[in-house]
C-alpha cells in the first residue's frame, strides 16, 4: 500500500482562512498551493492530491492551476530561487552580462540548482520593474539595476 502525503495541521489552518475568504472552497486553490510551496519548496505530485482532496477538486484541476503559474514549483527547487528577468527591457539594459555573471559564480544554467541545494536559478518574463532594468529576484527580494559587481554581495546575503 503506497504512502499518502497529507497536508499539516499548519497547512490546513492556513487554507481554511483562505477558503474563509471566498465565496466556495476551489477559489482558494492558488493560494493553497502558495501555503504548501512555502512550507515544503515545491508541489510534489502527492501534495496536488492532497490539496485536491483538501478542496474537494479533482487533481487535474489543481495541478492545471499549478502548471500555469510559474511561481509554482513543480519539482525540487534550491532553498533560495532567483528570478532573472528575461525581458527586452532587462535584455537591452544588460541582462545578458547578469545571466553570464550568475553562471560563472553559481557554475549552473536556467532550469538548476547548485550542488549544494542553495539556489535554483529561473528566467522571468517580466518582474515589473522596466525602468529599473536589469532586475532580478530573489526570494521575496528584489534587485532593481544590477550590476555585476553587485552579485557577489548579493548571493552573500543568503548563504
Amino acid at each position: 500500500m503506497e504512502k499518502k502525503e497529507l497536508l499539516t495541521e499548519i497547512e490546513m489552518r492556513a487554507i481554511d482562512h483562505e477558503i474563509s475568504m471566498v465565496p466556495y472552497k476551489k477559489a482558494a486553490v492558488i493560494e493553497a498551493l502558495k501555503i504548501v510551496q512555502k512550507q515544503r519548496r515545491w508541489i510534489s505530485d502527492e501534495s496536488i492530491d492532497a490539496i485536491a482532496n483538501y478542496l474537494e477538486m479533482s487533481a487535474a484541476e489543481v495541478d492545471s492551476v499549478a502548471t500555469f503559474y510559474n511561481l509554482i514549483f513543480r519539482k525540487p527547487v534550491g532553498k533560495h530561487v532567483i528570478l532573472l528577468c528575461d525581458s527586452i527591457s532587462c535584455y537591452v539594459m544588460g541582462y545578458g552580462k547578469i545571466y553570464e555573471a550568475l553562471q560563472k559564480q553559481l557554475n549552473i544554467q536556467f532550469g538548476q540548482t547548485t550542488k549544494d541545494n542553495l539556489f535554483t536559478l529561473l528566467p522571468n518574463v517580466c518582474l515589473g520593474c522596466c525602468d529599473h532594468a536589469p532586475a532580478m529576484m530573489i526570494d521575496e527580494d528584489l534587485y532593481e539595476d544590477v550590476k555585476e559587481e553587485q552579485l557577489d554581495r548579493i548571493l552573500e546575503l543568503y548563504k
